[in-house]
């Protein structure tokens, strides 16, 4: 199981948010580009997602974000505000992958047009509360149930699935491991556990889970300092060959 670092930006700033929520903001001071460059020397992979973007529908923090993928290199994967095919494309200009959430609801022929002609490179963020889609930066109601959103994409040649437990994204209380393991087991993708880590314990029961999930994204923990990320790095690698 792989661990990947997350960056949030707003405003130009490294940020976390709680449960996805707008007005539950914490700041840190890392540049994030330098933190970028400090990932890197640990992991192969970054997830970056333009918090501005998500809630206007388009790209804002476009300069911060070439900066960041030019610290890290290859492997980074950005998200936040990509529904239409240009900004889509022009994520995949810039980055190995891009992330999309909203668009995989609203346009599904585009979303299958994408898969067709960048293959491997587009992961589907799926952001679930109580097992229903949210999108538009987690403030609408997407309409459709997790497993359905699921079942629509399988045929399609995505990189992977991002699975967010909104309510649990930002706590640290630990990952909604009964949900990820059961996406796993449905989906032909990889898997990507996303909220709620705050201990490297968790790490262990996420590689532990009795569907394989892939990898896992963290972000709070490593800000607060609850855990390094070579040590994260360390106990998944173990806890995988165990």
């Amino acid at each position: 199981m792989k661990v990947i670092p997350a960056i949030d930006l707003m405003g130009g700033r490294v940020v976390r948010l709680r449960k996805g929520r707008f007005d539950e903001v914490s700041h840190y001071e890392e540049d994030a580009a330098d933190l970028a460059r400090d990932f890197r020397k640990h992991v192969d992979r970054l997830h970056v997602v333009d918090l501005d973007g998500a809630r206007a529908g388009r790209p804002i923090q476009v300069a911060v974000l070439e900066r960041v993928v030019a610290a890290f290199g290859e492997g980074v994967q950005i998200g936040g505000g990509l529904r239409t095919e240009a900004s889509i494309e022009a994520a995949l200009s810039l980055a190995q992958r891009a992330v999309i959430g909203t668009a995989a609801i609203v346009d599904q022929a585009m979303v299958e047009r994408l898969a067709a002609r960048y293959p491997r490179r587009i992961v589907v963020a799926v952001d679930a509360a109580d097992g229903r889609v949210k999108i538009s930066g987690w403030e609408e109601d997407g309409h459709m149930t997790v497993d359905a959103l699921v079942d629509r994409l399988a045929p399609l040649p995505l990189a992977g699935i991002l699975y967010t437990d909104i309510a649990r994204d930002g706590t640290e209380v630990g990952p909604n491991i009964p949900a990820t393991s059961a996406l796993s087991l449905r989906c032909p993708f990889d898997v990507t556990a996303s909220g709620g880590v705050g201990s490297l314990d968790h790490i262990d029961a996420l590689a532990a889970a009795p569907g394989p999930i892939a990898s896992v994204v963290v972000g709070r923990a490593l800000h607060e300092g609850r855990f390094q990320l070579s040590d994260a790095v360390q106990r998944a690698a173990n806890a995988t060959s165990g």
